[in-house]
């Protein structure tokens, strides 16, 4: 019997070695005594380096959830929280755990911690591209609406251009009567079933800056657009048309949703080793755009991308789910994070070799 529990006894460390679980345990100072494997890895840092440290130390955006271990030491009443999001030094952006806490004494505490990000993530990539089929039943039937009327203003322009007499105007002129020949291709592939995008090898900058001179355009001059881009991103396979046009659609909703006045941000890197959807892809194009307007109501956020869903009084609700259903077309996906003062809507489309 003393034999069988030595067995047990040596057993426990080695099933704590090799969970999935970040498992740590920490003194009455919430300083680092123990971390297994797991822990090591989500923390980037040894056991024998971190031991000692303070937690506070490891992770020092984390004020609240330390605050919350401190309780929970006093107390002596464990808790679990899920979903709690914490920034790890050196990590852009933070990762999303599910968190256990128990006090194993007053001067112990056991926390442990599942990483959830990952599959929140595919998750919410495959709600995204579920939309895409609605979407195209809605967008087919709005493109019907919206043919006809483009002709007439094309018609418009070109009547008024022979009207005339400055270079300066006509110049205007060229622009409706070109954006409305964009549009009408535009809708005329997406009329046509199962027509595939009419791709060709872009530069992703130079469709951004097309998408930034006409938002200026159209926008008071109390917008600011600013630029980020990583000048190695090689080109990449597109329609540009369709490439421009869901780009445009999400610039103009951040300059409307700043009323006027405000900055919006473009930016572009790669990513690495990227699955969209069930996909995993060697090289993304990654493509941000930011504004710091009042952010997207809570309530809206899971189904900003379905057709009719705004934000916005008198918002038609459909320039999002165009703009998803083109870069889906791409086999890429849009992806959205919003908190007042910082919304920021991503675009990951694939680099082909």
């Amino acid at each position: 019997m003393a034999a069988t529990d030595m067995s047990t006894a040596k057993l426990y460390p080695a099933i704590i070695e090799n969970l999935n679980t970040a498992v740590l345990l920490l003194d009455g100072a919430l300083r680092v005594t123990y971390l297994n494997p797991a822990a090591e890895t989500l923390l980037a840092l040894s056991a024998r380096r971190a031991r000692g440290l303070a937690l506070g130390d490891l992770l020092p955006e984390a004020r609240g959830y330390l605050e919350a271990l401190r309780r929970a030491l006093a107390n002596q009443h464990p808790y679990t929280e899920r979903e709690v999001s914490l920034r790890l030094p050196g990590n852009q952006e933070p990762v999303v755990v599910d968190s256990s806490v128990t006090p194993l004494s007053s001067q112990k505490l056991l926390v442990e911690l599942l990483r959830v990000d990952q599959h929140l993530r595919i998750t919410r990539e495959e709600t995204r591209l579920a939309q895409y089929q609605a979407n195209r039943v809605v967008l087919k039937g709005l493109a019907h609406e919206i043919n006809n009327p483009l002709g007439g203003l094309r018609g418009a322009a070109q009547l008024l251009e022979r009207e005339i007499d400055s270079d300066n105007l006509k110049e205007y002129t060229r622009v409706i009567t070109g954006e409305a020949d964009r549009l009408q291709n535009l809708l005329k592939r997406m009329l046509t079933p199962g027509s595939p995008p009419q791709r060709r090898m872009i530069n992703i900058h130079e469709a951004l800056e097309r998408v930034r001179s006409l938002v200026l355009a159209e926008t008071h001059q109390g917008i600011e657009v600013r630029r980020d881009y990583d000048p190695s991103l090689p080109e990449l396979s597109a329609d540009p048309e369709q490439l421009i046009q869901a780009l445009l659609n999400i610039v103009r909703n951040a300059a409307q949703a700043l009323g006027g006045k405000g900055v919006i941000r473009l930016g572009t890197r790669i990513a690495r080793q990227r699955s969209i959807g069930h996909k995993s892809h060697r090289l993304v194009a990654r493509i941000t755009i930011a504004d710091n307007g009042p952010g997207i109501p809570a309530q809206i956020m899971d189904t900003i991308f379905y057709p009719m869903v705004s934000g916005r009084a008198g918002g038609s609700g459909l320039g999002l789910s165009i703009a998803q259903t083109l870069v889906n077309q791409h086999d890429g996906l849009i992806e959205c994070t919003s908190r007042p003062g910082d919304t920021v809507f991503t675009v990951l489309l694939p680099l082909q070799p």
